[in-house]
């Protein structure tokens, strides 16, 4: 019992390659968010059309669908041994 404690201690749950997809994926999530962002007016009597653009209804979302996509894999993707 002793000895599988040593082996267990130094080892990640994940392998290499999973990381790079999990910080891939906050990345792309975050890309999303930073693309939905903004189209407001300075002025609340003035409504602004920008905030239906293609680039807040279409495009952040799906990039931030696709973040959590590739998170997803991350987590379970076997590692190779």
């Amino acid at each position: 019992m002793n000895k599988k404690k040593q082996e267990n201690k130094g080892t990640f749950l994940f392998s290499k390659k999973n990381y790079v997809l999990m910080l891939i994926g906050i990345a792309v999530i975050a890309l999303g968010f930073i693309l939905m962002a903004g189209g407001g007016s300075d002025d609340p009597a003035v409504f602004n059309e920008e905030i239906y653009n293609f680039r807040r209804i279409r495009l952040a979302p799906t990039l931030v669908l696709i973040g959590l996509a590739i998170e997803i894999y991350a987590i379970m993707a076997k590692p190779k041994k």
